[in-house]
């Protein structure tokens, strides 16, 4: 698996690594190095961190300079629009006449 965009999903590999804060991605021009694409990013636990000695981070999106910054390779969550294009055309077949 190679390194994704969080936002995106557009491919990483020519990202050198430990990533920058500055670093941002060749297709959307999202930041990089935030909470989202960090593999200690965790949506269910107080603070969405599993590092319990990282300092709170508000915004998960946008840059910061957390010390425990580590790249996650399955970060990108994409998939939505698909989902909802299936789901409809699912409902729409369900009640048609």
């Amino acid at each position: 698996m190679t390194l994704v965009c969080w936002k995106c999903g557009a491919s990483l590999a020519g990202k050198l690594l430990p990533l920058s804060r500055l670093d941002t991605c060749p297709s959307c021009r999202t930041d990089l190095h935030v909470c989202r694409l960090c593999r200690h990013f965790d949506a269910h636990r107080a603070g969405q961190c599993r590092e319990l000695a990282a300092e709170r981070v508000a915004d998960k999106i946008r840059v910061n300079d957390c010390g425990w910054f580590v790249p996650r390779l399955e970060a990108y969550r994409g998939g939505g629009a698909i989902m909802a294009q299936a789901s409809r055309g699912a409902l729409d077949d369900l009640f048609k006449k």
